[in-house]
């Protein structure tokens, strides 16, 4: 005798009440995150006039983009200048993420470090920005005092309109973003850790290598991840100290938006999205953030 057929499972309560916590996260995402993308990519594909644009595929933007120096140009710049201000932001947020991490024992001092680190973000960004122009013109602040010190005869003209410049106030202001996540992981450190390999008789460098830097790279990678974002995106910085002179995809984005031509805009747009996508794919590649943090 065969045995009855049971009936289909429905799905558990508990799994129900997570889809429905999940959908109003889902749908935001689909709606002002997804949708968008997928619109931008389908309107770099459409066809450009001078003052219009028709809904007509092709590939004419694409091919303009890539045959044109100056826009190729500015993607390199957009990678190197990143590249810079990552490693620079890294070399100089990781010793103070140090200090205030594993160097300072009280919480309360820790958190008031951390406070200081982010009051320069009391002053409206693009303040922060143009404040750099007086430090670093020819008759700025870092020069007198250069030369009020004999280091050099006369203004050094490339600390402002170049790229040396927009480094300088990239760095400046995304560095916070790079000391909060190590100093994090830093503090999460056990101290016993540490005594345990000085009393088998490890070294300052060997703790550093060996116990130091592997338990902070989660921070480091997080750290990363924040400075990437927002540097590739840039615009304001480049423009604002640069003198016009570099040229990130930000700036192109923003000069073919003004000038209404959105297919073109588009195309940058995707190209900018997917070096950010794969920046990021490949920071998060280096660490399990999910098991770590």
């Amino acid at each position: 005798m065969n045995a009855p057929a049971m009936p289909p499972s429905s799905p558990a309560p508990g799994a129900r009440q997570h889809a429905w916590l999940l959908a109003p996260g889902m749908l935001w995402m689909l709606l002002f995150l997804l949708l968008p993308m997928l619109t931008m990519l389908c309107v770099s594909f459409w066809t450009q006039t001078t003052f219009t644009i028709e809904p007509t595929l092709t590939l004419d933007s694409w091919r303009a983009f890539f045959a044109t120096p100056t826009y190729v140009g500015a993607l390199w710049t957009t990678v190197s200048l990143w590249l810079i201000t990552l490693l620079v932001c890294l070399l100089l947020g990781y010793p103070v993420a140090l200090y205030i991490g594993l160097c300072v024992k009280n919480k309360t001092v820790q958190t008031a470090l951390l406070v200081l680190c982010v009051i320069p973000f009391w002053t409206p960004f693009l303040i922060r920005v143009l404040a750099w122009r007086p430090m670093l013109g020819s008759e700025g602040a870092i020069n007198l005092l250069l030369m009020q010190f004999g280091v050099i005869d006369a203004p050094l003209q490339i600390l402002l309109f170049s790229p040396l410049s927009v480094v300088i106030g990239m760095v400046q202001i995304y560095v916070v973003f790079m000391v909060g996540p190590v100093a994090f992981m830093l503090a999460r450190i056990d101290p016993g850790l540490i005594e345990a390999a000085r009393d088998l008789g490890a070294g300052t460098g060997r703790i550093l290598r060996t116990i130091v830097l592997p338990l902070s790279m989660p921070g480091v990678v997080v750290g990363a991840v924040f400075v990437s974002t927002m540097v590739l995106g840039e615009f304001a910085t480049p423009a604002a100290l640069s003198g016009r002179k570099v040229n990130m995809l930000g700036n192109i984005i923003v000069t073919q938006v003004g000038s209404l031509k959105w297919a073109f805009a588009a195309v940058a747009g995707v190209i900018l999205t997917a070096l950010t996508a794969a920046v990021v794919a490949l920071l998060l590649r280096l660490v399990n953030l999910r098991e770590e943090l």
